[in-house]
């Protein structure tokens, strides 16, 4: 059965990823990843093991990232938290940096180690290489088709190869990118966990000698965004990447929502379910589904072997495609359900309730808020209790959408 690997960039993310589906999740230290988080109870030396021991209490696997591109001071931080690492105990730890990768050989020979996506690995030799490294995965590049990743299996058969199936791509050769540090003056570095992802700015042309002169290359009007790849979507190709017997389906976005790792990981979790039990699977079903988060356009990126026209243009802004993730639910209670509120939700609507194992359309029919008073209305950021017209069988993880 292969492993649906989802990302968790804090706790939570964690904790709703596993709840609604993962089979394992990774997520990296500060300082030593290619995501810096910025919200949340972030996953630092503190709480490092807590990731582990939560991920394994909820009966996951979890990956840690240690695939920055190393300068000599960043091999001593990686030095100075080796026995964090040691004490944390990973099920594996993800890497690209030939010194880090020497550091966690010698001083953690015991845990796993699994090739980053950031070394390009495109080839038969490149996979071998890493075998006889000793390394148990290779994440290959998102540059690869089908074709060539069958191949690749069948070379090496004997290491586990791991897919990119969904989330944002880099418009640079995986992920190998200067845009950011040029563009904020080498203080946001790309390869040191901090894109500002300059390829998603709004972009205008301007003639050096007709200055304030704007010529219109617009697709919307805030400008277009002529460098920025649509998200990858393979959820129509897992029979196939099944198949084939890649051994981890792997879906991007550690720093996206609690709603994206939810409701990507269910998706994903019943599709490969799916197939697996019946040898088919409703396709056009999950497809819907994965519109309703927050996307940028979706493409199957290299993965058909030919180039597709439509792969870094839109039609609409990216914020316009999807769905409103609106609601948080906490807890139960005499009250009612105790809400956290994402975006302002109002008693008139309908909203879809989405739970790992329910899914439904329903109406509110009454906000308390914090202080007892009913209210029509709620804002983004309150805390309030609700009642539903029809109520979930049970609320753990719980979200509505609209």
């Amino acid at each position: 059965m292969p492993e649906l690997l989802m990302p968790a960039g804090n706790l939570e993310k964690l904790d709703y990823a596993i709840t609604y589906g993962a089979n394992a999740v990774y997520f990296g230290m500060v300082d030593l990843s290619l995501r810096s988080m910025k919200t949340g109870e972030i996953i630092d030396e503190f709480n490092v093991k807590s990731a582990v021991d939560l991920a394994h209490k909820l009966g996951a696997k979890a990956y840690m990232t240690a695939n920055i591109f190393a300068f000599d001071e960043d091999i001593d931080i990686l030095k100075n938290k080796i026995n964090l690492i040691r004490d944390a105990n990973p099920d594996a730890i993800i890497f690209s940096d030939f010194g880090i990768l020497n550091v966690l050989k010698r001083e953690l020979p015991d845990i796993p180690l699994h090739v980053s996506t950031q070394t390009n690995t495109l080839n038969t030799e490149a996979v071998k290489f890493w075998q006889d490294c000793g390394i148990t995965r290779v994440i290959l590049a998102r540059e690869l088709s089908l074709e060539q990743i069958a191949k690749l299996k069948k070379n090496v058969p004997d290491i586990e190869l791991e897919v990119f199936v969904h989330g944002a791509q880099c418009m640079s050769f995986s992920g190998r990118c200067l845009l950011s540090d040029y563009m904020t003056q080498n203080e946001r570095k790309a390869n040191h966990g901090n894109c500002a992802q300059p390829c998603r700015w709004n972009y205008k042309l301007l003639e050096e000698t007709r200055p304030g002169e704007y010529y219109d290359i617009t697709e919307y009007e805030k400008g277009t965004t002529i460098l920025s790849p649509k998200d990858l979507c393979l959820i129509e190709y897992l029979p196939q990447l099944i198949d084939v017997g890649i051994d981890s389906f792997k879906v991007e976005g550690r720093t996206k929502s609690t709603y994206y790792a939810s409701c990507v990981a269910k998706t994903y979790r019943m599709a490969i379910d799916e197939y697996l039990a019946k040898g088919t699977f409703n396709v056009e079903f999950y497809k819907k589904e994965l519109l309703k988060v927050r996307n940028r356009g979706y493409t199957t990126g290299f993965f058909l072997d030919k180039s597709q026209k439509g792969n870094y243009t839109y039609a609409k802004e990216p914020s316009d495609i999807g769905n409103t993730f609106c609601v948080q639910i906490l807890a139960k209670d005499e009250k009612g359900f105790k809400a956290l509120i994402k975006n302002n939700i109002d008693v008139s609507e309908t909203y879809e309730f989405v739970s790992p194992k329910e899914q439904f359309m329903t109406k509110i029919t009454k906000i308390i808020d914090e202080f007892g008073n009913e209210n029509t209305k709620a804002k983004t950021n309150d805390i309030v209790y609700l009642t539903f017209e029809k109520e979930p069988k049970v609320f753990s993880h719980s979200l509505l959408r609209k």
